[in-house]
């Protein structure tokens, strides 16, 4: 388990690894992701922004409460929505990112998959099918976000298991999506796709936690997007090289 999670950690080390290789084309990878970053974060200012008169509207049983109480209850709750809020961004960045740099991306996958080579498809899984996974991946980071949320208000330990089961969760969901693209482009969806990535799911947790951890550092988003891209190829391809070499049919 251990190691398998440090191997998905790997991966992500060696996507980083591959700006050495083809830094061109990582290079493009960063422009879908600076700007829906900047868009991204303008919104979480303007959210942090009306954020304590948000919690004011949401909480009016408080006001009558006695100093500090009010101050605490809402400062509390309103950490609460921001952890939320974090998380649902980090889901909405790469979800978004990955439909608008379709174009971009798909470069990088085909630059990975060469290095890598064996068989490589003419063609990634295109446009509207990233579109259809982002919303796909939109809707269940929003859910994510609510659990977050939910688990944030548990007295006491909430405010560590919040941000800890959004990193966990999110992590995994983003690894989910990431390596989807390999898959897509040979046509294996669904329960084949689960087959393949079963003896993996650590190194998968180890690659979506430290991809997650990556997009909560300042700027990190934007550096570390190509060098997802790059990594989740990677662990795609040892999941469906380990199946081809066991006899595994693709479907």
């Amino acid at each position: 388990m251990i190691d398998g999670f440090f191997s998905g950690v790997r991966m992500l080390v060696r996507g980083f690894a591959f700006w050495a290789k083809r830094p061109r084309v990582m290079l493009l990878g960063l422009i879908p992701a600076a700007i829906v970053f900047l868009l991204v974060v303008a919104a979480l200012v303007g959210l942090g922004f009306g954020l304590p008169s948000f919690t004011d509207w949401l909480t009016p049983w408080a006001s009558g409460w006695p100093d500090p109480w009010p101050g605490l209850v809402r400062g509390a709750i309103g950490a609460v929505i921001l952890a939320a809020a974090v998380v649902l961004a980090a889901v909405t960045f790469t979800a978004v990112t990955l439909a608008v740099g379709d174009p971009f991306y798909e470069q990088i996958w085909h630059a990975v998959e060469t290095e890598l080579g064996g068989e490589v498809p003419e063609h990634g899984p295109g446009f509207w099918r990233a579109v259809g996974d982002s919303l796909v991946l939109i809707g269940t980071g929003a859910l994510i976000a609510i659990g977050v949320a939910l688990a944030g208000l548990v007295p006491l330990v909430g405010a560590f298991v919040g941000p800890v089961l959004g990193v966990v969760l999110s992590g995994r969901l983003l690894a989910a999506e990431l390596t989807s693209r390999a898959f897509a482009a040979r046509g294996v969806h669904g329960d084949a796709r689960r087959r393949m990535l079963r003896g993996r799911r650590a190194s998968l947790f180890g690659f979506g936690v430290a991809t997650q951890l990556c997009f909560m550092v300042p700027l990190g988003a934007v550096i570390s997007m190509p060098a997802a891209v790059a990594g989740s190829t990677m662990l795609a391809r040892a999941a469906i090289d380990a199946a081809a070499a066991a006899g595994s049919v693709l479907e």
